[in-house]
């Protein structure tokens, strides 16, 4: 029996080993090249287009956020899950829990990983201070960013990970 099975088994030779490490490494160099081609084009950018320009207004969002603290707001998002998308409802008060109204309101979802995907919302003031909007969205993970404005100043900001 071992004798038919070394007669059709093939000898190792320095040819055979050559080919096996040769596809080997093709196969690897194929797959990381690949990788790379995925990676490279599904890169959506970096967060801040200009690191220099974000410098110079960094003391501008430090007395803006400052500023949105003494003011003492209760800002609250409530998030309902609904059949195409979610039902978001932002309620406002100042620090005397009276509702706040005359805020014109910008919403934003934003993706983790990919701004391509970002989304503005529109909301729409309900009741004094009640804020409600029913974006059509993915499921999965997003940075809900609240801003609300009066007039052209921007009075309160805030950025939630917030999962649909």
């Amino acid at each position: 029996m071992t004798s038919t099975l070394a007669a059709r088994s093939r000898p190792l030779t320095g040819r055979m080993v050559l080919i096996y490490l040769l596809s080997f490494f093709a196969v690897v160099i194929t797959v990381n090249a690949v990788m790379a081609r995925l990676a490279v084009s599904s890169f959506s950018g970096v967060e801040t287009e200009s690191v220099y320009k974000a410098g110079l207004a960094f003391k501008n969002d430090v007395a803006a956020a400052q500023a949105q603290e003494a003011r003492h707001w209760l800002v609250e998002a409530h998030l309902q899950q609904i059949a195409k998308g979610a039902l978001i409802t932002v309620t406002a008060h100042d620090g005397n829990s009276r509702e706040l109204a005359g805020l014109v309101p910008e919403f934003r979802l934003s993706h983790p990983t990919d701004r391509r995907r970002d989304i503005t919302i529109e909301a729409t003031e309900v009741s004094p201070g009640v804020f409600q909007s029913q974006p059509s969205v993915e499921h999965g993970q997003w940075d809900l960013i609240l801003t609300f404005k009066r007039a052209a100043e921007t009075v309160f900001r805030s950025k939630s990970r917030i999962s649909i």
